[in-house]
This record gives C-alpha cells, structure tokens and sequence, in this order.
C-alpha cells in the first residue's frame, strides 16, 4: 500500500470525525508508519511540523474537509 493509500485509510478511520468538527478547511500531516498527525493552517505549515518530527519518514498532506489538497482552476 502506498503512503497516500495508508494515510487516506487512517484518515477516513480515525481521523476524519474529530478533525473535521475542530479544523475544517486546515491541513493534516499524516505518517502512516507511526499513524502520527500534524495539524497545520497552511500545507506547507503541515508538512513541515511532519518532516520536522519524524525527519527519516514520508508523510502524506490532506486538507481537512476537502476532497483535495488544492483545487486549480476556475469554478463554472
């Protein structure tokens, strides 16, 4: 499984309810090894604070609330 695929499945199965009633719309570094998380206001904030704690390990950023991280481009 990838790390995207692991941090998704910890998101979705322990995360997602308490981060999204506290910090909708901020970011969540996720390190599926330790299944560690670091919030963040920014993603760069987010992953920083991951890479930053756990420097040897990938981690995966998801924007609290959204289907992804960014959104590119005009909505019709």
């Amino acid at each position: 499984m990838s790390i995207a695929e692991a941090a998704k499945q910890i998101y979705e199965s322990e995360l997602r309810e308490l981060l999204e009633a506290e910090h909708r719309d901020r970011y969540v570094a996720i390190e599926p090894e330790s299944r560690s998380h670091f919030l963040g206001n920014t993603f760069l904030e987010a992953a920083s604070t991951a890479k930053n704690a756990r420097p040897d390990h990938k981690s995966f950023v998801i924007r609290i609330g959204h289907e992804a991280a960014f959104h590119i481009g005009a909505s019709s």
